[in-house]
């Protein structure tokens, strides 16, 4: 059996076990240990080390010192236009003052909810349903600074405070969509309206200017056609009253024309000037061998030089030298006379080429019809005299029968 000195030993054993655990107390980081003594707040331990009175220090609580975060369930809200709407919050908060978070209030975590929800009624009730979905930084600032400000005899500081969810009726967000669905199909409208009208805009002021560029590209090419025209024309015309031309060239040249007047299909009616008919006149009297210059028989007065028959100057142009030019044309004339010599007779006589010069068959009474030969212009530019016709280039009478 045991001993009583044993078993008392062993008691006394156990009780200094059990005072040197409650003597001795260790408190963790960020923690802090409200101590009472015999039922009264002694002090506050921080973190370490720290020896107690047995069976006369207590602890009465242990908070927790780091940042908190605590989400509140949401919480019907009335709005100024009188739309319930779920708000869910969560709010960030330090314990700075253990003590007064433990004397002041029974539980800060139900003060901070309840503080919170009826702070929010109080600030969503002074806003309706747009300015509350749109105003969550305001809404945030006014429950912080209300919770800070009740919080602060509770030895706690409320860092900020969020509205995670704004939360409205299901037609109202129905409405809400459908509103937002118009608002974004009138930008788009409004954007693709926009487009067309630049669109628009920079094709008509491309088109503006290519018309302005086209017109005076063809204005400019229409003066040039033009001035190009009178400049041929001038010299044409001057050339033509230079080389001093006979009626029958431009009886000639009438024919010549001719053709032409009937080339296009669409041509129906041929007007014809009433100078061809003078000139093929003039033509056929050339074929018939009587050529008067004027109509009282007379040859056409010689103008001078460098003007035209109307008496106006005209311009000097560069042009072959007229010496050369008659030159050639004797050369062409002696060519063209000794092929038509060699190829037989013209008009049922040997060919003459000053028959045409002297005189020439009378068209209407049958007789000879005497017309001076026209002067004509030596290689030296010097005009000879005119030759009278002789007896033998007077062609016999015609046979009345």
């Amino acid at each position: 059996m045991y001993q009583p000195g044993y078993i008392i030993l062993a008691l006394v054993i156990l009780f200094v076990i059990i005072v040197l655990v409650r003597a001795v107390k260790i408190v963790p980081q960020a923690t802090a240990l409200i101590i009472e003594r015999l039922g009264r707040y002694a002090r506050t331990l921080d973190a370490g080390l720290h020896l107690l009175i047995p069976f006369v220090d207590r602890v009465r609580a242990g908070v927790d010192l780091r940042e908190q975060v605590v989400s509140f369930p949401p919480q019907p809200v009335i709005t100024s236009d009188n739309l319930v709407v779920s708000i869910d919050t969560v709010i960030y908060f330090q314990v700075t003052e253990p003590k007064s978070a433990v004397y002041e209030i029974f539980n800060y975590i139900i003060g901070i909810e309840q503080l919170t929800v009826t702070t929010l009624r109080n600030v969503i009730g002074s806003m309706d349903l747009e300015q509350t979905l749109t105003s969550r930084d305001q809404i945030n600032g006014q429950l912080r600074g209300v919770l800070d400000e009740a919080t602060g005899k509770w030895g706690i500081r409320v860092n900020r405070v969020e509205l995670k969810s704004i939360d409205p009726p299901a037609s109202i967000q129905g409405s809400m969509e459908q509103q937002m669905r118009a608002e974004r199909d009138r930008r788009a409208a409004i954007l693709t309206a926009e487009g067309v009208k630049q669109s628009q805009i920079l094709t008509a002021e491309g088109d503006k200017q290519g018309a302005i560029l086209r017109a005076e590209g063809s204005a400019q090419a229409a003066i040039l056609t033009a001035e190009g025209e009178a400049r041929a024309i001038l010299q044409v015309f001057d050339a033509v009253h230079r080389g001093d031309p006979d009626p029958k060239l431009l009886a000639y040249q009438y024919l010549q024309i001719l053709p032409k007047l009937a080339a296009t299909p669409a041509n129906k009616v041929w007007i014809i000037p009433s100078e061809l008919t003078g000139a093929l006149s003039l033509l056929m009297q050339g074929f018939t061998g009587s050529f008067p210059g004027q109509p009282d028989g007379t040859a056409a007065p010689a103008h001078p030089a460098g003007t035209s028959p109307l008496g106006i100057d005209l311009p000097p142009v560069a042009l072959t030298d007229p010496a050369e030019a008659l030159a050639e044309a004797r050369r062409q004339s002696a060519l063209a006379t000794a092929d038509a010599t060699s190829a037989g007779t013209l008009s049922g006589r040997p060919f003459d080429p000053t028959a045409e010069l002297g005189q020439r068959p009378g068209a209407a009474g049958g007789g000879p019809s005497h017309r001076p030969v026209p002067p004509t212009r030596s290689v030296d530019g010097s005009v000879p005299a005119p030759q009278e016709p002789s007896a033998s280039d007077v062609p016999p009478p015609a046979n009345p029968a």
